[in-house]
């Protein structure tokens, strides 16, 4: 989950018809939501099935309702528990990275409130996504239920451990900062050409992570700076 927002140059330092509940109105319409991906279009975010997805997913139900008015500006929000929603543009090139090979079952590390699941959901057969923050899973799951997305499947675990019991996946994406990848995401990709994107790096310094995996070998891509929240083991 990002704390920064993008800059208007690349990358940062510093389901197709939802029911009229989740459309909005005036800071959260429609046509809020369109000039939200005209500017992710200018940003450099091309594929058109990313950015339908971004227009169409309510994220001001994703936030406090005291900072749904900001929703569909292109920054990280926060969510409570010293956690955030990422930004729109970073939640938008981690989809794109990980689709481009077009992967029928995902793991999210990191549910934090649910959007990028929810993102993720019409582009791919199954999510499956894990949070280690109790009420931000339970939180997560009834945002689930309420939009009706049935192919999000929430556990609340230990991200670090990965969910071996749905392994291997076709991509996996964790929206948390880690030092090094954890042996346990590496395992559960799938030898066919699964891919990793995750954060590497520390507080200071971080990079997206593209790795890809062909039968024993790992091919490992660094991308741009981010900064993102750490990721820890263990629930709270």
């Amino acid at each position: 989950m990002m704390q920064l927002m993008a800059s208007p140059v690349g990358w940062l330092i510093k389901p197709s018809d939802m029911n009229s509940l989740n459309r909005g109105i005036g800071m959260t319409s429609q046509r809020t939501r369109d000039r939200l991906v005209a500017r992710l279009r200018t940003e450099g975010i091309h594929n058109e099935a990313v950015l339908d997805v971004i227009r169409n997913t309510p994220r001001h139900l994703f936030v406090d309702e005291a900072l749904a008015s900001r929703a569909y500006e292109d920054t990280a929000l926060p969510i409570g528990y010293n956690q955030t929603i990422s930004q729109p543009y970073v939640v938008a090139a981690m989809t794109d990275l990980i689709i481009s090979n077009h992967p029928k079952k995902v793991l999210e590390i990191g549910t934090g409130s649910g959007y990028q699941a929810a993102v993720l959901a019409p582009l791919v057969e199954k999510v499956y996504t894990v949070e280690r923050i109790e009420p931000l899973a339970k939180q997560a799951r009834q945002r689930f239920r309420k939009l009706g997305l049935r192919n999000v499947r929430a556990s609340y675990s230990d991200g670090t451990e990965g969910l071996p019991d749905f392994a291997p996946y076709d991509a996996i994406i964790t929206t948390a900062a880690s030092e090094q990848i954890p042996q346990a995401l590496l395992d559960q990709l799938s030898e066919r050409g699964g891919r990793l994107v995750i954060p590497l790096g520390g507080s200071n310094l971080q990079r997206l992570t593209l790795v890809t995996r062909r039968g024993n070998n790992y091919e490992q891509e660094s991308l741009d700076p981010v900064v993102f929240v750490p990721l820890l083991s263990g629930q709270v």
